[in-house]
């Protein structure tokens, strides 16, 4: 991979997951990491504790991105730190809920947008001002947007319109010289998708992938980092698939 040495980068949502791993893959790249989380300040602590221990630099940021006004605190707090120059925003902090039609509810319809949309919306609005030419944001798709995937469908429709902000906010963002793309994870061995740790959820999983086995964090956390780099240096707009062929 091209060196991101001398790059800071955000990532939100990387206290575990697919975020810690894209923070490690950054940091062993060499960029300067600030690891954001919500409540994990432990796992976040850790995450920061294994990149020093590596030689790297990290610092641990709270947000809590469900709040309207989280996004343009986490943004201060990255300014605070970073000052003018923001290279790598990987804003991957999302939530989940899986329920009927008919058993969800405004509240967790609301929250789902609210942490999974919105929040991204409003931190790549903030940020901007400390983006430049060369800078690189990745948005967290899913399967799920493409796919009809379990009880999913608010969530679903969530990640629906993650893709659309890709394709419009690399438009908008391509004469700066930004680039803007997503991944889309299928199902991955997170805490968000601890069914996988279940005899029928791993049949589930293995079932409609191309590629027999279960993900980790790692496999999407590499991907990240690339199209942080400056080898995906031509790739914008686009949303990656990194699901092991699911749902071909």
């Amino acid at each position: 991979m091209t060196t991101l040495s001398g790059k800071t980068a955000l990532v939100t949502g990387a206290s575990r997951g697919i975020g810690r791993a894209a923070a490690l893959a950054l940091a062993e790249g060499g960029a300067q990491v600030l690891v954001h989380y919500g409540q994990a300040k432990a796992e976040a602590e850790a995450v920061v504790a294994e990149i020093r221990r590596a030689g790297g630099r990290a610092d641990a940021l709270a947000a809590d991105l469900a709040a309207p006004d989280g996004p343009h605190g986490l943004a201060s707090r990255v300014r605070a730190v970073v000052g003018d120059r923001l290279d790598i925003l990987v804003a991957n902090a999302g939530v989940s809920k899986a329920a009927s039609i008919e058993e969800t509810t405004v509240e967790d319809f609301d929250r789902l947008f609210a942490v999974n949309v919105r929040a991204p919306f409003f931190l790549v609005q903030q940020l901007l001002p400390i983006l430049h030419e060369g800078s690189s944001i990745v948005l967290v798709s899913s399967l799920a947007a493409r796919a009809a995937v379990g009880t999913l469908y608010a969530y679903a429709a969530t990640k629906g319109a993650v893709d659309t902000l890709v394709r419009h906010f690399a438009a908008a963002l391509g004469p700066r010289g930004i680039r803007v793309n997503a991944v889309a994870p299928g199902v991955v061995q997170t805490d968000m998708s601890s069914f996988t740790r279940t005899e029928a959820g791993r049949d589930f999983t293995l079932g409609i992938q191309a590629l027999k086995r279960l993900a980790e964090p790692d496999d999407v956390g590499g991907v990240i980092a690339f199209l942080a780099s400056d080898q995906a240096r031509w790739i914008t707009g686009d949303t990656i698939r990194v699901d092991g062929g699911s749902k071909l």
